[in-house]
């Protein structure tokens, strides 16, 4: 791992990630839903915060960057698509650009749907991809701004990623997305397994962020949409992909 990750609890449910590249020092924090939680893990650690890598608009994942910028002066990494929504970026990244965290390197994956313009960071050589709401632990963000075809499309390009990435997405949503997958796949034993864990951690409070890519290939129903036997279980076998998956997702809008 080139990465030191912390995970930082937010706001009721909201997580934001410190990243420190082991070779250089430098810091990163993706996501800013807050900013005193932050400033005490950095006071903690005695860290400074280099940089700022935003996801997407929503005040959920912004609102500290003020008072984060105040206190030590960061550069701001986010989406050109979304610079107008965000705070103002010193680094304005598309589909395909580099991201550094230090001798880190990372690639910038358009995720939209949640929202237009959403971002993903992925570092391959850290096994870690920040997702925040577009693919969840077991679920994925609703559609706000985007449609069904670029959700589908945004979860195809994370779930080509390898089996062995690290999911580190933005929400505790996960105990009710277990509940609703269920309802998709009841007899799915690695979702029943996994549900059962999800329960137990969160009775001891513990987080279930983040999560295995390939955990998340066998239970989380928004990225089985392609495959016959969910199809089949939910009564579309003849539907395509994308349907399937907006018939899913307006399932769980409605769950």
């Amino acid at each position: 791992m080139t990465l030191e990750i912390h995970t930082i609890p937010c706001l009721s449910d909201n997580y934001a990630f410190l990243c420190r590249d082991q070779a250089t020092g430098i810091v990163a924090l993706v996501d800013a839903p807050e900013a005193a939680p932050i400033k005490a893990a950095l006071s903690e650690k005695g860290w400074g915060l280099d940089l700022i890598l935003l996801t997407h608009h929503h005040y959920d994942h912004i609102d500290g960057v003020p008072e984060l910028l105040d206190a030590y002066g960061s550069k701001v990494i986010g989406a050109q698509a979304d610079a107008h929504r965000l705070p103002p970026l010193d680094i304005a990244l598309a589909e395909g650009d580099a991201v550094r965290i230090g001798d880190t390197n990372g690639t910038t994956i358009d995720v939209s749907g949640h929202t237009v313009g959403h971002v993903a960071f992925y570092f391959p050589t850290a096994n870690a991809v920040f997702t925040a709401d577009s693919l969840m632990a077991l679920g994925c963000g609703r559609l706000f701004e985007g449609t069904p075809d670029m959700m589908w499309e945004s979860l195809s390009k994370l779930a080509a990623l390898p089996d062995d990435t690290i999911v580190y997405s933005g929400h505790e949503y996960t105990a009710g997305n277990a509940k609703f997958a269920l309802t998709i796949e009841p007899d799915n034993p690695a979702l029943q397994a996994r549900s059962k864990e999800i329960i137990d951690k969160r009775t001891m409070g513990i987080a279930t962020v983040p999560s295995r890519l390939a955990d998340e290939k066998v239970t989380n129903p928004f990225l089985r949409a392609h495959l016959p036997e969910v199809k089949s279980a939910i009564g579309m076998a003849d539907a395509s992909d994308v349907a399937l998956f907006a018939e899913i997702r307006k399932r769980k809008d409605n769950f």
